[in-house]
């Protein structure tokens, strides 16, 4: 039997659906929306046979595969329809299969967006309800233990840059931001020291990262060290068990051959699935601003209402993203280990070899066929066999590199060409805009 408030979630979502529907229907078409609401209010009146939880699965099947292939209005009334379905069905059934609901809820925020009015703030609300109420989820946290990460002093400058990336001594004002220092890279050390992350709500802390999210939560992870390699591949993951994997805590999971493949959580919007992690950082009003590039006429900025792309990088020693290049400018936050940074202008793009065949899943849009991504290894110990020779000769003398540590603040423009590489287990923040 459906708990109460589940049952009255259920009949408040058909109930939207029901005048939705010629909105709706006029962007996934008649006979699909039809089917939802048929189902929605099956659901709604108590029915629950297993037929019918199959054919939920099965248009939340089809409403992923309709996204593939949609832009606009239409993919988002997609999205809005694969986000109810995946609530409905966890909904059936959430006390008897709490952790398979909850992550069916979390795919709902991660591949469609949540999308649909106050759908993000209800599937937070019935995350929280269902791991309080059937996992017994603590409403206080259990100890904030920090780990201590130091870097080696082995770590050694890149030799693919020639120059460092320029520290300013004090942040730069708004304006002198906006008409002096929007053009170029600049690190800004020790400026996100004071937010909560790295003070009293430490994310170096696996209590506190396992207390914000609670029991039973996925997350979309990078299997395999580089994306340009045939046997890359992403899939969603237990956060409790990603986190055994990232290094923190001082441990780290390795299978009996030592053959455990590199996971990385990379470019994923972490504090929308987590809220309690957007608390923790601070947007600098830089981002507000509003700065011209100067080398890449093309710039527009980021389509949602904030024009502001806030990501999570996570992951364990020597995780890393090959030379690529994003659309946005970024400030680019260190908050938990170390982490080197290799940069170069975008009017050195002819010779960065750009790997033509390939789009980074990193990109604005984790497009195939976006020629973002470069071919060569920045972090290769030198020239090697003769390979990519312009690289060598053009852009390495204009190259800069420099390493991040804790409370450090990367900004560069768009359209520069960027690599980074983990020197210790490494969570970091980047804000596009």
């Amino acid at each position: 039997m459906t708990v109460s408030w589940a049952s009255e979630c259920m009949q408040n979502v058909a109930a939207e659906l029901r005048d939705d529907v010629e909105e709706l229907s006029a962007n996934c078409g008649y006979e699909d929306q039809s089917r939802l609401v048929r189902v929605a209010n099956q659901l709604a009146a108590g029915a629950c046979g297993g037929e019918l939880l199959r054919e939920v699965e099965a248009l939340i099947d089809h409403a992923h595969k309709k996204m593939a292939g949609s832009s606009g209005r239409v993919l988002t009334a997609w999205r809005r329809y694969y986000t109810d379905a995946c609530i409905l069905r966890s909904l059936s059934d959430i006390e008897l299969s709490t952790k398979a609901a909850i992550a069916r809820l979390d795919r709902a925020i991660i591949i469609a967006g949540a999308a649909g009015h106050d759908r993000l703030e209800l599937i937070h609300v019935l995350i929280r309800k269902a791991q309080v109420e059937f996992l017994g989820a603590s409403s206080e946290c259990d100890g904030i233990r920090p780990t201590s990460i130091t870097l080696s002093p082995s770590t050694s400058k890149v030799s693919a840059s020639s120059g460092t990336i320029p520290c300013l001594n004090s942040p730069p004002s708004l304006g002198a931001f906006r008409s002096q220092h929007c053009h170029q890279p600049f690190i800004l050390r020790g400026f996100a020291h004071s937010w909560p992350a790295l003070q009293e709500h430490s994310w170096s802390s696996l209590e506190y990262l396992l207390f914000v999210a609670g029991p039973g939560r996925v997350v979309p992870v990078e299997v395999g060290l580089d994306y340009r390699d045939n046997d890359w591949s992403q899939r969603l993951m237990d956060w409790q068990e990603f986190l055994a994997h990232t290094g923190l805590g001082g441990n780290i999971v390795q299978s009996d051959d030592d053959q455990t493949p590199t996971l990385y959580l990379a470019q994923h919007n972490l504090l929308m699935q987590f809220p309690a992690l957007r608390d923790d950082i601070c947007v600098p009003d830089y981002v507000y601003t509003s700065p011209s590039p100067v080398l890449c006429p093309s710039y527009q900025p980021p389509g949602n209402d904030e024009q502001l792309i806030i990501n999570a990088w996570l992951g364990p020693t020597g995780t890393f993203s090959p030379a690529h290049f994003d659309p946005y400018f970024n400030f680019y936050s260190q908050v938990v280990g170390y982490k080197t940074v290799w940069l170069a202008p975008p009017s050195l793009s002819n010779s960065m070899y750009p790997v033509a065949q390939l789009g980074s899943p990193h990109d604005s849009g984790g497009s195939v066929g976006t020629v973002n991504t470069s071919a060569v290894d920045v972090f290769g110990e030198s020239d090697g066999d003769g390979s990519f020779p312009a690289f060598w000769a053009d852009v390495v003398p204009h190259a800069m590199s420099a390493t991040l540590e804790p409370g450090d603040v990367l900004f560069f423009p768009p359209c520069w060409w960027h690599a980074m590489r983990s020197e210790t287990p490494s969570f970091s923040v980047s804000m596009w805009f």
